[in-house]
């Protein structure tokens, strides 16, 4: 943790490990996924520590608080001291985790792989249902 002022969004959350690289972080911004003081941001903009951001990552939504500023990359136990999820986003997160794992147990699996005679006949009766 630097003692910048501030550091671009994109950067920020290349550091805190919220994307695997800085150009999957900008796409994110750009695509509306990531936002700052419930404001959309783009991935240039400055971030400063107090600021909260809403990061969305497919179905899931992180929502943090930023504690310290860094621009490198370093170890997880770092990039963790960056930020501060909020209570609220915890138990979202934890909730759709919970029902997730609900609509996952009900669905029935099959015992093993489907074999070329399963697979045809699957094929058949989809081109059937059409």
């Amino acid at each position: 943790m630097n003692a910048e002022v501030s550091v671009r969004l994109d950067r920020w959350l290349w550091a805190a490990r919220f994307f695997k690289t800085r150009r999957l972080a900008a796409d994110a911004i750009r695509a509306g996924k990531v936002s700052v003081d419930g404001v959309r941001a783009k991935p240039a903009r400055a971030i400063r520590v107090g600021q909260r951001v809403v990061v969305g990552k497919g179905p899931v939504v992180f929502e943090v608080d930023v504690l310290g500023l860094s621009e490198q990359r370093g170890p997880a136990s770092v990039a963790q001291q960056l930020y501060a999820e909020t209570a609220e986003s915890t138990a979202k997160r934890e909730e759709q985790r919970l029902t997730q794992r609900a609509s996952m147990a009900a669905q029935p699996r099959p015992e093993h792989r489907p074999e070329r005679r399963d697979r045809r006949e699957l094929a058949a009766f989809k081109r059937q249902s059409n």
